[in-house]
């Protein structure tokens, strides 16, 4: 899933540089650094091009989710539309664009008219009414498909600089195929027999199932089969302005 949380890398201060003749500066110099396996996991930034910050980890390191990239890429989220609101806001501060499909489109006008003050940043569309978006590289798209807890099939699918996240309000008798088919999946709190279906598809441990019963608001539990990372999502001043503070149900 690219990886949602990583640390930064700590490198001694660069030399002076020295003059080359015909060539310019000579490049900064640094001592010889060599990681072993064990040092690659922190060899991350917590911010990048690719990366939008949905919050924090329980170490308090900010937590990215990389929607921003050259391969199609799809999530899932299980939980309140507040949180998928929060990371389209945080999208559209990155540089991207996005696009809402929606049944509930008044749930997201105040959203929409608040980000919209250039330019149409976020697009608001009627279920299955998204039109074609033209990601690219210096345009990436987000497309939120706010749909359901049994969404159709979207007619704007992921591809090349486009992400899509499904939002479902609680699991359903699709959940767990669109789950198997996401790159990363993210579940707020549900009920306990929802939190061992959902355990059952990603091969969560038992903890972690039993964990999902009892999550507070705000804080989403991001997986895929091989990795787990608890989020807690607060808002910025602005944010709450206009979302409120965090909460799972809408």
């Amino acid at each position: 899933m690219g990886r949602l949380m990583n640390r930064t890398a700590t490198t001694r201060p660069a030399r002076t540089a020295a003059a080359r003749p015909g060539f310019g500066l000579m490049g900064p110099r640094r001592e010889r650094h060599e990681p072993t396996l064990d040092h690659f996991e922190d060899l991350g930034l917590p911010v990048g091009d690719d990366g939008v910050v949905i919050g924090t980890d329980a170490q308090g390191t900010p937590a990215v989710l990389g929607l921003v990239r050259p391969v199609p890429f799809d999530v899932v989220l299980v939980g309140g539309a507040w949180t998928a609101q929060v990371v389209a806001l945080r999208t559209v501060g990155a540089g991207g664009r996005v696009a809402v499909e929606s049944g509930r489109q008044q749930l997201w006008t105040a959203l929409a008219q608040a980000a919209n003050t250039g330019q149409q940043s976020i697009t608001l569309h009627d279920v299955g009414r998204v039109p074609p978006q033209g990601p690219s590289v210096h345009s990436p798209v987000l497309v939120v498909r706010d749909c359901g807890v049994r969404p159709p099939l979207g007619r704007v699918r992921s591809a090349p600089w486009q992400s899509v996240l499904t939002l479902l309000p609680y699991p359903g008798p699709t959940t767990a195929r669109l789950m198997e088919r996401a790159d990363v999946v993210g579940v707020q709190r549900v009920a306990p027999e929802e939190a061992v279906q959902i355990g059952r598809t990603m091969g969560l441990p038992q903890e972690d199932v039993e964990a999902l019963s009892s999550l507070p608001d705000g804080v989403t539990l991001w997986c895929t089969r091989t990795s787990r990372t608890y989020v807690t999502t607060a808002p910025t001043d602005p944010e709450a302005g206009l979302l409120g503070g965090a909460r799972r149900m809408d």
